[in-house]
């Protein structure tokens, strides 16, 4: 799980260097007043190795935090590797999303949005099963955090060719977040990765790595400006809870 509760832009490089060196005039005109600005909004995500990264990964450098910098959110990342609303992942602890929000988010003060993107590894299960452990976790969450935005990501893709079992996931949450009335973002359906990552045509073989499965480092920030613009026609750029 990551924690980046600092807005963007602030650095906590060279802090230890200001200890001291303050000018006496400052220091005579008393304590600084804080900028006049309204706090960035808080958003938590939930998901799977696209979220949080592949085993080994860095999980700044996913698409999550990237969004949120380009949006300036503080934002927490919850999730595991290989996990999704039914696939449990890890390997001492076999959780599925359930369970991760329970332990990683769901005790945390509410934050103005929930992310959860997940069903990628969810394609081996009958789509119902999928739905129906989406609207456990989502009713959990609205009863747990009243007033706080959700959003449902459906599956992302490491090419612009998935199995009909995952298109089938895809279309059961979508159709859950429509009956739940919940914005729903849908990389499949939207072509955010294209062609193939062997492929001359498409963009995959610019932003997947050679797993032919998880965005590289340019992949991730991609899928955050994808998300980004989402999010902007959706007017939850900047969520604040109801």
């Amino acid at each position: 799980m990551l924690c980046l509760s600092l807005p963007v832009g602030l650095s906590l490089a060279g802090c230890g260097g200001l200890v001291g060196s303050v000018h006496k005039s400052a220091a005579a005109a008393g304590p600084a007043r804080a900028p006049d600005r309204a706090a960035p909004p808080v958003v938590m995500f939930l998901g799977d190795s696209y979220t949080v990264g592949e085993r080994g990964a860095v999980p700044e450098t996913t698409y999550a935090p990237a969004t949120a910098r380009l949006l300036g959110w503080q934002v927490i990342v919850g999730g595991r590797a290989g996990t999704g609303f039914v696939a449990r992942g890890g390997q001492a602890h076999r959780e599925a999303f359930l369970e991760l929000f329970e332990s990683q988010l769901g005790w945390r003060p509410a934050p103005d949005m929930l992310i959860v993107s997940g069903g990628h590894n969810d394609w081996r299960f009958p789509p119902t099963r999928v739905a129906v452990a989406a609207h456990i976790l989502l009713e959990r969450a609205r009863q747990r955090w009243p007033g706080t935005r959700l959003v449902l990501m459906g599956p992302l893709w490491g090419g612009g060719s998935p199995p009909p079992s995952a298109l089938a996931v895809r279309d059961a949450l979508k159709t859950l977040a429509a009956q739940l009335g919940i914005p729903f973002v849908d990389p499949i359906g939207e072509q955010w990765i294209t062609g193939g990552r062997l492929s001359d045509s498409g963009n995959a073989h610019q932003f997947i790595r050679r797993d032919g499965t998880h965005p590289n480092q340019a992949g991730h920030r991609y899928v955050a400006t994808r998300l980004a613009d989402d999010l902007r026609r959706l007017n939850l750029a900047r969520p604040a809870r109801g």
